[in-house]
């Protein structure tokens, strides 16, 4: 499907084949279906020294510590990188999705190890299970129910790009809370959030009624984004116990949807007001740290 697709095609188009049976990989082999972009070494460096940054970490301070990534998606770039610096990582998602051809990340450790960083204990790996174990990295593929293997307070770091927006709307704040729970005292969270439709980068996502958008048909077809605004992701986070530090924020200067369009099921005239001045100033890409 080209970029230039009509959102709603996009929608009858995805509904369709992701109930072909076929499997992800060689859905993502014909660019249909891709779970991130962290399979781009430079890009995966480039997004695992952006969280750093924004905890105010070092390299350095990693040794010995406990990184969790919310969706890798298609690769353990992350596990790769943390190890070269002595950390351990435990990567969380709902399904099996990583690439397991050890030639994948080839050119990453190739690249790490171009950069000076240490990358000897990844040389003999004949198989993904020798490269697991060399990067200390524990894969977790059942969504929510991964977090009962985790014990409480026992994560130093938790790391995301776009993924928090992907959650099921009636699993995020569990989902958050989980994350309060393992996240040792001192710990720090960084995400980044993608809060733009993920069919033509609006928010056609926001025309639906709830019944309809949550249902499974459209949440299980590879579009689905939970439609958790801004300013509410960040209430709950702060019910939950976090404490919150926003670093960027891109906002659109013009509501990218005609307001007529908005679906504004289950609001009065003076609630739908004030939803309609939140979106004028909606934000459509969001970095923000919680600790």
């Amino acid at each position: 499907m080209g970029k230039n697709s009509p959102w709603w095609l996009k929608i009858f188009i995805k509904i369709i084949i992701s109930r072909l049976p076929i499997s992800y990989r060689l859905w993502k082999r014909m660019g249909l279906f891709e779970h991130g972009k962290m399979n781009s070494h430079v890009y995966s460096v480039d997004t695992f020294f952006s969280h750093l940054n924004r905890l105010s970490l070092s390299p350095e301070n990693l040794k010995g510590l406990v990184i969790l990534e919310l969706g890798p998606g298609d690769s353990i770039s992350t596990s790769i990188i943390a190890s070269c610096f002595g950390a351990k990582t435990i990567l969380l998602d709902a399904g099996d999705f990583v690439q397991k051809d050890l030639l994948e990340y080839s050119e990453l450790i190739n690249y790490l190890k171009k950069q000076g960083y240490k990358t000897s204990h990844l040389e003999d790996c004949h198989d993904f299970d020798d490269l697991l174990k060399a990067t200390r990295t524990t894969y977790l593929t059942k969504g929510l129910k991964s977090y009962d293997s985790i014990p409480s307070d026992s994560i130093d770091i938790i790391i995301s790009q776009a993924v928090l927006e992907h959650i099921r709307q009636h699993e995020l704040e569990q989902t958050l809370r989980e994350n309060k729970r393992i996240l040792e005292k001192n710990g720090s969270c960084s995400h980044q959030i993608d809060l733009k439709d993920h069919l033509s980068s609006g928010l056609n996502n926001l025309r639906f009624k709830s019944r309809i958008w949550e249902s499974n048909i459209f949440s299980q077809s590879g579009f689905y984004t939970n439609r958790v605004r801004f300013s509410a992701l960040i209430e709950i986070l702060k019910q939950i116990g976090f404490k919150v530090k926003v670093d960027e924020v891109n906002v659109w200067k013009k509501l990218p949807i005609k307001k007529e369009k908005l679906n504004q099921e289950k609001t009065n005239q003076k609630k739908k007001n004030k939803l309609t001045k939140r979106l004028i100033l909606a934000h459509d890409m969001a970095d923000i740290g919680f600790f």
